[in-house]
């Protein structure tokens, strides 16, 4: 089952996306949350109420695709994640997670540009898995972490490098704003295994990254619990977990964004996070 938030031209409201078409949630008795997400039965209810509301589906076309998280209250980031991308790099693989922070208002939506900006010159990309949680989590064991996920997002975790190495820590580089499309759905914990999907990153449909989550170092649930650990997490709150090897950077030679390049992320289950490459806010 894949959750979308989207517009018509009107507020944004949520759907359930069905092969090309969007059934509306708005006969709900209540506006869905991100806590409802982690409840199996409300799951049920959801399932027979698009059901009986099959005739009101639109077609995705008319529809504009949103951010499923549109206001993350932190976006935790997961460093050196992937045992390829440490190979990469010719790195040792960490002994504990590597975390950095991205700036909430880097988010931005399927289909939106993302902006390059104009004092830097070593834009990437990077396909990830986002683990989006839904329940207040403090101190969660690994054996409990999904009771407290909402489910799962693709994310770009677009990149400075430039900003990035002058700076010697990652918040810059990846916190201007458009730097973290997300979308374009959000799939319920208990639809989908996040250990064993196929991701990948293409430019101008070419495949720059294809993997598969079976190479995390660290799971989502070992993510949780050493997260969960430091600072609480809350509801809305937003996990990247790291990107695959292939990025731009560590290309021989590298291969960077360029205003006018397309940029597709593809998550198994969650679908294709399509935007492009502008030179200044259109």
């Amino acid at each position: 089952m894949q959750f979308v938030r989207y517009t018509t031209g009107g507020s944004p409201q949520w759907g359930v996306r069905r092969d090309d078409e969007i059934v509306p949630l708005a006969g709900l008795r209540e506006e869905l949350s991100y806590r409802q997400l982690t409840d199996a039965g409300f799951l049920r209810v959801v399932e027979d109420a698009v059901d009986a509301a099959a005739d009101r589906a639109r077609p995705v076309a008319e529809a504009k695709l949103l951010a499923p998280v549109p206001r993350p209250g932190k976006i935790v980031c997961v460093g050196l994640n992937y045992h390829d991308h440490a190979e990469e790099q010719d790195e040792d693989v960490p002994e504990r997670p590597l975390l950095f922070g991205k700036a909430g208002t880097a988010v931005t939506n399927p289909g939106d540009p993302i902006v390059h900006p104009p004092e830097l010159e070593e834009v990437d990309y990077e396909v990830e898995l986002g683990v989006v949680i839904g329940r207040t989590a403090k101190d969660v064991s690994a054996a409990n972490a999904r009771d407290y996920v909402a489910g799962y997002t693709a994310i770009n975790d677009v990149s400075g490098r430039d900003a990035q190495f002058e700076d010697e820590q990652f918040f810059r580089g990846k916190s201007y704003d458009t730097f973290a499309p997300m979308g374009p759905t959000l799939v319920p914990d208990d639809r989908l295994a996040p250990s064993q999907l196929d991701v990948a990153c293409r430019v101008n449909g070419e495949t720059k990254q294809s993997s598969n989550t079976a190479e995390f170092i660290f799971g989502a649930e070992e993510l949780v619990e050493y997260i969960s650990g430091i600072t609480t997490l809350r509801p809305g709150d937003v996990i990247s977990t790291g990107t695959p090897g292939g990025v731009g950077i560590f290309r021989e030679p590298p291969e960077l964004l360029e205003p006018g390049d397309t940029v597709e992320v593809e998550i198994e289950g969650i679908g294709v996070l399509s935007n492009q490459i502008v030179a200044k806010r259109e």
